[in-house]
């Protein structure tokens, strides 16, 4: 069972100790690693079980190989037990044993021999970084291959190789992935989704999979207006076969984030929802202006992760993203160099307080009607103002109070007068709070 309940999504976030929390959170990192995940198969099973080992409540669902999502077939079920090339004296040069990025990912089984002419043209290198195993994929392709470091690939001598890969692709298997749902006061959701589907790289996407573990985990411990919704889901593929499962679940959600690539120690980065305008695009920029840390807006784009299919043109579901580093842009994309070096405790701990901080916008985000509206009420005589008149500037507490009055007329919500006023969120929301208590508001909805 998880732990019993705090008070507040705002005091567990206040008391979250974010260095122990980044310890944590990277060796549940170190724990996962080694996993050969795919898009289906054992490692991605095994993943998910230990996560639902963490997440009383996670279910692991699917849908069988062969069946059509929408405009795409789901692929065999693909497992794979060792994989090896060796050289002329009988050494391995390539072992999956030791690195499982060195077979590309969906290999076909294959038993042979030849020689270094022909296996240079099975082998996957970057040549740009020659101290680096690539990651590759063959997911739609019946085909074959390795990965391993260019500078190894250029030491092999010719002669005769013996090439293995003991794989199979199984047309009744199933694609899965995990799913954990925490009631809150409202039907509405929130969806929170990460792709659990990539073998042994740390920021892409390990990161964005125990972040989003302690996430589900921390939510748990406090009451909830939203219903939240979290999913670990193979990418691309994956969201393509949720979405078709799901297909009545979409009218319910009122907005969602998708999580990757928060390891690294880029400025964060937001990706707008395909609508660009909804309450979780303000949520996001809301909660990086004011934890006063480096960061940018970016457009939509249908390309990325998996909100590119949640916000595909049927669904239009507005879910963005945050992340640190973009797909693509970090030194080890898609490769070993995408390893615990570049991927910190610390900053997997304040990428993991960045998110809370979103999620308890979303939570506290609510339209007032005041109920004191001719005029400004005299807070002084509830003791909310200070008695001293002809000071130069009021004291914040009390400007956050006057502004969440004087715009609480019903059309206006918490985050709209944050941005009007340029004041940190939580202290507005703190002060309507207050002001609920001394029945001058009440909320709306």
């Amino acid at each position: 069972m998880f732990p019993a309940p705090m008070s507040t999504l705002s005091e567990l976030r206040a008391s979250l100790d974010v260095d122990r929390v980044g310890t944590e959170l990277s060796a549940l990192m170190r724990d996962l690693h080694p996993i050969c995940r795919s898009i289906t198969g054992p490692g991605l099973r095994e993943t998910l079980h230990r996560l639902a080992a963490r997440l009383p409540g996670l279910a692991v669902h699917g849908v069988a190989s062969g069946t059509q999502a929408f405009d795409w077939t789901v692929p065999p079920e693909w497992r794979i037990r060792d994989a090896w090339v060796k050289g002329p004296s009988g050494e391995k040069v390539i072992d999956f044993a030791q690195s499982n990025l060195h077979v590309v990912n969906y290999s076909v089984p294959v038993r042979q021999k030849m020689p270094l002419t022909e296996l240079r043209a099975r082998v996957h290198t970057l040549p740009e970084q020659p101290q680096w195993i690539p990651y590759r994929t063959t997911y739609y392709k019946r085909d074959w291959g390795f990965c391993m470091r260019h500078a190894d690939l250029e030491r092999l001598a010719p002669g005769d190789y013996e090439v293995c890969i003991d794989s199979e692709l199984d047309p009744q298997g199933r694609l899965e992935w995990g799913e954990l749902v925490l009631p809150g006061t409202s039907r509405e959701e929130i969806l929170l989704s990460t792709h659990v589907c990539h073998p042994s790289l740390c920021n892409d996407n390990l990161s964005g999979v125990v972040i989003l573990t302690e996430l589900a985990a921390l939510l748990a411990r406090v009451p909830r207006r939203y219903t939240w919704r979290i999913v670990f889901v193979p990418g691309g593929i994956g969201s393509v076969c949720w979405l078709w499962a799901n297909q009545a679940q979409p009218p319910l959600i009122r907005g969602g984030l998708v999580l990757n690539c928060l390891g690294d120690e880029a400025p964060f980065t937001y990706k707008l929802t395909r609508r660009a305008d909804t309450e979780v695009d303000r949520a996001a920029h809301c909660a990086l202006r004011d934890a006063d840390v480096p960061y940018r807006i970016i457009g939509f784009t249908p390309y990325g992760y998996d909100e590119r299919n949640y916000g595909s043109a049927a669904f239009d579901l507005p879910v963005g993203s945050l992340t640190r580093s973009t797909h693509s842009t970090f030194p080890g994309y898609h490769s070993s160099g995408d390893d615990f070096d570049l991927v910190r405790a610390p900053t997997l701990g304040r990428s993991l307080a960045m998110y809370l901080a979103v999620l308890e916008v979303l939570e506290r985000n609510r339209s007032y009607r005041n109920l004191a509206p001719h005029t400004e009420p005299q807070l002084g005589k509830r003791g909310l103002y200070g008695m001293q008149g002809g000071l130069q500037r009021r004291a914040r507490p009390e400007v956050c109070m006057l502004w969440v009055m004087n715009q609480s007329d019903g059309s206006r919500s918490l985050l709209d007068i944050a941005w009007a006023s340029g004041l940190p969120f939580t202290e507005l929301a703190d002060a309507a709070d207050l002001l609920c208590k001394h029945a001058l508001l009440e909320p709306l909805g």
